[in-house]
């Protein structure tokens, strides 16, 4: 059976259900899968503060059973040296990027993959926001409250 390399690009940043999908349909598309995680310096470019360090988020990434390799992302031009030094027969990525790839299908074969609907990394990073905000507000009346023990006893 000859080898069919698919390639796709992310941050998987807080890992969760929704990247563990994207993985194992994006190894249905082929035989070999290369997973090119963002670094925290092009994270940075890109305007995305992430949670979990570069390193860590590659080793869980390389740690799926669907993953065939992993190498950094650096910057947005390196796609296309990637797609011809991998021999990459299918770049695959999350629909949110429909259509801004396409240049790439002089290379190889294009295709955007739905998403995990009901979960996010953004959602995620939103409701841990709400949470400690909660918590904020909660420990902010328990320190009014303790200081107005606290002038109560004076």
């Amino acid at each position: 059976m000859p080898t069919k390399t698919v390639l796709t690009y992310g941050t998987f940043d807080m890992f969760h259900i929704g990247h563990l999908e994207l993985l194992k349909r994006l190894k249905g598309l082929g035989t070999k899968l290369i997973v090119a995680v963002s670094t925290d310096e092009f994270n940075e470019i890109k305007g995305k503060k992430t949670i979990i360090p570069y390193a860590q988020r590659a080793s869980i990434v390389e740690a799926i059973k669907y993953v065939d390799m992993v190498i950094p992302e650096n910057n947005w031009e390196q796609k296309v040296s990637d797609v011809e030094k991998y021999g990459v027969d299918v770049f695959a990525i999350g629909d949110d990027w429909e259509g801004k790839f396409d240049f790439l299908k002089e290379q190889c074969e294009v295709v955007y993959l739905t998403r995990t609907s009901g979960i996010s990394s953004t959602d995620l990073k939103e409701q841990l926001e709400k949470i400690s905000k909660i918590n904020l507000n909660d420990i902010n009346t328990a320190f009014e409250i303790l200081q107005q023990l606290k002038s109560d006893f004076e």
